[in-house]
């Protein structure tokens, strides 16, 4: 990125591990046109951005775009080359991701970018909400770039994303502990983790069989992470958080929610706001695990 953002930046995000992944509002309504970057808004509710959304941004459906329409997956490479080259991407364009929910699609869009090694992306610290709160412009204009010439690396899985052998490769041979050296971090709420509810409150039963949680998780919520406004918080307070939980950086971490968005949130945080150098999100999440035939699950909090 270019030096007005280290220098309008610096003192924000101070402290963080990598502070360059993340902008400040003021720094993105300052560089609306820079023409270096591309503005991406990824929400939940896909209608968000038909609404008005921030002026140059292109929108990024999390379901049509990123996900395979058949098989449980992302997008193959060449699909993924496309859809970047068709919203004005290059392999050299610095990628500015912001969403709803205190950026959890966009965390999620940002995630599944750099499976493809698309390292030049930062999130916009406190997403729309925080954009909207301060009464910045917002516009319905859908903006049309010149066609982006993009070339994509086979995908690269192993790094940052976790499958469901891997976490079961977590459990010691009783199935009911982690093995050394590992951490497992259930970002969903507590009555979810509980198994209380197999679903998060006010969202529909997506089909999970089993309530409860994957022996070993310890549960943190990822909203824990950030503040009212959506911002993050300060990489002194996100260790207060987790380093108690023994979710520590000399550790494999992995995180996992329902389907994979809330925790690519904490992904984020653990590998860019805290610097851990092994982290990955169990994107099948509880989903695939709490409807896995012979898989451990415990119920009620963690031991």
């Amino acid at each position: 990125m270019s030096s007005p953002m280290a220098e309008q930046d610096a003192g924000k995000f101070a402290g963080c591990a990598q502070p360059e992944a993340l902008v400040s509002t003021e720094w993105l309504a300052e560089h609306l046109n820079d023409p270096n970057i591309r503005i991406i808004e990824s929400d939940e509710d896909v209608l968000l951005y038909d609404q008005g959304h921030v002026p140059g941004a292109v929108k990024l459906d999390w379901v049509a775009d990123l996900n395979d329409p058949v098989e449980r997956d992302y997008v193959d490479r060449a699909r993924f080359e496309q859809l970047a080259a068709e919203r004005g991407i290059s392999n050299d364009t610095t990628l500015i991701f912001y969403g709803d929910k205190n950026n959890w699609w966009a965390t999620y869009a940002f995630w599944v970018f750099q499976l493809y090694g698309h390292t030049k992306a930062r999130i916009v610290d406190g997403g729309r909400l925080k954009w909207i709160a301060e009464g910045r412009e917002l516009s319905k204009e859908v903006p049309q770039y010149p066609r982006g010439s993009y070339k994509a690396p086979e995908r690269n899985d192993k790094e940052i994303r976790a499958f469901r052998d891997q976490v079961f490769g977590l459990l010691n041979s009783d199935r009911r502990s982690l093995v050394n050296g590992v951490a497992l971090v259930d970002v969903r709420s507590t009555p979810e983790f509980t198994g209380e509810t197999s679903h998060m409150a006010n969202y529909p039963q997506e089909g999970a069989q089993r309530g409860g949680h994957i022996p070993g998780a310890r549960n943190i919520p990822w909203a824990t992470a950030v503040r009212e406004d959506g911002t993050f918080k300060s990489a002194d307070e996100l260790k207060q958080i987790y380093e108690p939980q023994g979710v520590v950086g000399d550790r494999d971490v992995v995180a996992y929610c329902r389907i994979g968005e809330r925790s690519s949130h904490t992904w984020f945080v653990l590998k860019y706001l805290l610097g851990y150098p092994k982290v990955r999100n169990y994107d099948g999440s509880w989903a695939e695990w709490g409807n896995l035939v012979d898989a451990p699950i415990e119920k009620g909090p963690a031991a």
